[in-house]
């Protein structure tokens, strides 16, 4: 099927935001009561409790005082979501192309992608495989995913400049940022959120997380290089071999790299370091990254000798080119929107989770793998998904006779791998309209590593059943 006839990546996440309002007349409007901090929700209120707020076990209940939602529910859950949760990343992700673009203007980008292109020439494993350890211990640590997005588009230009495929450009990051989840070491926003509403330790069992991340990163960059030698046999092979590439990742082999360049390159580098301690230490998010790459932008039109009008218009241009990543990245977010406001989400949840309590302790461990894949297409945020999932997956365990560390186990790994497919993931979304990977073929490239990683983590939550991985209570 040729890129004309599939439709475009927009038009498949737009099909399931009408197939949620579909959901919405099809499954009975329900909640469990929710708390944040000292606020409490209850079930059906008319108050929206955060997104991040703790669902309460046992305290579901159905709200017949909800009605169906409007026809035209598909429509507004768009401007919603737009100006909603997404438009943090959103407004990063202009400043990002801003800051990026200034960059190019003075050449530094330019200047250090030739000069790693003569290093790598003769050794894109090199790239390939450092790359996605170095995307996946970002993933793994501080959370790092959003920022993805900002290294995109060097991603793509040095891989083309080594004669590699744009698809390898991306998986590198796709990989590193799924397995980094999957098996996620201190994530604040995956791991210790769910290990914290299990009640169990902190970044416990760092020695088996490191582990499976090593195993899974082995089994992703193999994947990564088959690709890439394919392709480098036969450039017919390749799953962009159609798409044109001539602008935009142009790389001025001739720029040298002076010192004036380097120090607009620190400056970039020294941001994303700024925010990796900031992370950590003090909890920052997008509002700081964004203030971050603000000040990282000033920096760089001073170093790099850009007038204050030149520098305007530059950072304008270059966040115009991101109009179409922040829209998908908006559409992405429009379906839980609308399940939210529908009051169906927990509803998918409990529909999900009371079967598992009939089956035997490995099937039900297999199980909770299962419902957090499945749950995660409707909230790909792993701290939201956390806090939906893991307060009625935690005493479930109990019930059934697992740990609970199993169960924030099958967790990591149902959020984490299915970030690499899912549509519903604005981030992935946004990735693949960067490197102008159509999404179906993006699938037929990412699903048999998938599958790979999906039998490892079977095999590691049958081991983690057999042989009762747990962690203390704090």
């Amino acid at each position: 099927m040729t890129t004309k006839q599939f439709p475009d990546a927009l038009v498949v996440i737009f099909s399931i935001i009408i197939l949620a309002q579909l959901a919405s007349y099809l499954l009975p409007a329900g909640e469990y009561r929710r708390v944040d901090g000292d606020d409490t929700y209850s079930p059906c209120g008319m108050e929206t409790a955060p997104s991040g707020a703790r669902v309460e076990p046992d305290t579901y209940q159905r709200c017949p005082n909800v009605g169906a939602l409007p026809w035209y529910a598909a429509l507004t859950s768009i401007p919603t979501a737009l100006a909603g949760d997404a438009a943090q990343i959103i407004f990063f992700v202009f400043i990002i192309g801003g800051v990026v673009r200034l960059m190019r203007a003075t050449e530094a980008i330019d200047a250090f992608l030739g000069w790693l292109v003569d290093r790598l020439a003769h050794r894109p494993s090199w790239l390939i495989g450092g790359m996605t350890c170095l995307f996946a211990i970002g993933a793994s640590t501080y959370g790092m995913s959003e920022e993805m997005v900002a290294l995109a588009p060097l991603m793509v230009t040095v891989c083309i400049s080594l004669r590699l495929d744009p698809v390898v450009a991306i998986g590198t990051l796709v990989a590193g940022y799924a397995c980094g989840y999957a098996c996620a070491a201190i994530n604040p926003f995956s791991v210790l959120v769910a290990q914290e509403i299990a009640g169990i330790q902190a970044a416990s069992n760092q020695i088996v997380r490191w582990s499976l991340l090593a195993l899974f990163l082995a089994v992703s960059v193999h994947h990564l290089l088959r690709y890439a030698a394919r392709v480098a046999a036969d450039e017919n092979k390749s799953l962009v071999a159609d798409i044109d590439y001539a602008e935009g990742f142009e790389v001025n082999r001739d720029a040298p790299l002076t010192n004036r360049l380097i120090g607009v390159l620190l400056a970039f580098v020294g941001g994303l370091v700024l925010f990796v301690y900031g992370a950590i230490e003090h909890g920052w998010y997008l509002t700081e990254l964004s203030a971050i790459f603000l000040g990282v932008g000033i920096v760089v039109a001073v170093v790099g000798r850009l007038a204050p009008n030149r520098t305007a218009r530059t950072f304008v241009d270059g966040a115009g080119d991101m109009v179409g990543v922040a829209l998908m990245i908006g559409f992405a977010r429009s379906m839980q929107v609308m399940l939210t406001e529908a009051k169906v989400l927990d509803t998918v949840v409990r529909g999900l989770a009371e079967p598992l309590s009939e089956l035997p302790a490995h099937v039900s461990a297999l199980g909770m793998l299962v419902v957090q894949t499945v749950f995660n297409f409707f909230v790909p945020s792993g701290s939201g998904q956390a806090a939906v999932t893991m307060p009625i997956m935690s005493p479930l365990a109990d019930v059934i006779g697992l740990t609970r560390e199993t169960a924030v186990l099958a967790y990591q790994f149902g959020d984490g791998l299915t970030n690499m497919v899912i549509p519903t993931n604005g981030v992935l979304m946004a990735l693949l309209v960067i490197g102008r990977i159509p999404y179906h073929r993006w699938v037929r490239f990412v699903t048999p590593l998938l599958v790979k990683l999906y039998i490892l983590a079977v095999i590691a939550i049958v081991a983690a059943v057999q042989f009762g991985f747990d962690a203390p209570r704090p």
